[in-house]
């Protein structure tokens, strides 16, 4: 299928690294007051209650939630268990510049995922793209000087990011493959409130897993609530949305080149919080990354 990049198709794959980008900062302001995976399964749960009465179809008779539910539980596993928990794991010991830049080699582990299990074709345009895309990321990431790539170190969260990305990468290519009740992918919100339902029934086993083995509390505040309602409704429901809705026009390969965004994003939103000005390599490293677009979308 030739899929064509467009102008609203862009604004939708622009809008998810925008809000992701605030849910690395805010996942990493909070990783003092509530544990990783309590995180997640409480940031969910608040997305589940808003997207009920939205997508009440999930719940008629004949909707596919039940009979589909290896593959839909499998969709809730990776996208919203695996993927979040394991950022915000990562969070409690690297940055979120850091994060943010594991998680752009997107491109690349797209295009694995999508030749080894899906048979997908790798072009040469693609590669470019993904080439200068990725040369966008290290100009954030040595603030456009090419001798602070050598300061560079991993650390465990860095790690935790890739695993998180793979899982992301496998989500995306699932959710491209038409295996869903028509009527159940056509209205959004029940289709999203089930991947949701199956996810939090994940979310709940791991933040289970983590009160069990180890010490851990929340410290519940009026700020941590104000956190929770930012990561449940723009970072999980809308960014889906939207990300879901630009892959069925883009394709996941090409949609993943927009993630790249995100660490441009939370570098210009942290420099915000800081109250520092964006610099001459944000516009570079912004051009590289729309470049490495432009280039695989051709």
């Amino acid at each position: 299928m030739n899929r064509k990049l467009t102008l609203s198709t862009a604004s939708l794959l622009t809008v998810p690294p925008l809000l992701w980008a605030g849910n690395a900062i805010v996942g990493r302001m909070v990783r003092d007051a509530v544990p990783p995976m309590t995180l997640n399964l409480l940031r969910w749960t608040i997305a589940l209650l808003v997207l009920v009465p939205l997508g009440r179809a999930a719940f008629k008779p004949g909707s596919g939630v039940l009979a589909n539910w290896r593959r839909l539980s499998m969709l809730g596993l990776l996208g919203i268990g695996l993927y979040n928990s394991l950022q915000y794991l990562a969070l409690q010991s690297s940055t979120p510049i850091n994060v943010t830049l594991v998680a752009s080699g997107m491109p690349v582990w797209m295009l694995l995922v999508g030749k080894l299990f899906y048979k997908a074709p790798v072009k040469p345009k693609q590669v470019g793209g993904a080439v200068l895309s990725i040369l966008g990321v290290l100009v954030v990431l040595c603030r456009g000087d090419v001798h602070q790539l050598a300061a560079l170190r991993l650390v465990t969260g860095d790690l935790y990011m890739i695993l998180a990305t793979i899982a992301w990468s496998f989500y995306s290519w699932m959710l491209m493959q038409q295996r869903d009740p028509e009527h159940l992918r056509a209205d959004w919100a029940a289709f999203l409130l089930a991947q949701v339902g199956y996810g939090v029934l994940w979310c709940a086993a791991l933040s289970g897993l983590e009160w069990t083995l180890a010490d851990v509390h929340v410290a519940w505040s009026w700020p941590l609530a104000a956190a929770l309602l930012y990561v449940a409704i723009g970072p999980a429901i809308l960014a889906m949305r939207c990300w879901g809705a630009g892959l069925q026009q883009a394709g996941p390969t090409l949609g993943s080149f927009f993630i790249n965004l995100t660490p441009l994003f939370t570098a210009l939103l942290s420099s915000a919080f800081l109250g520092e000005a964006p610099h001459l390599y944000h516009a570079l490293a912004f051009g590289l990354i729309v470049g490495g677009i432009a280039v695989s979308a051709r």
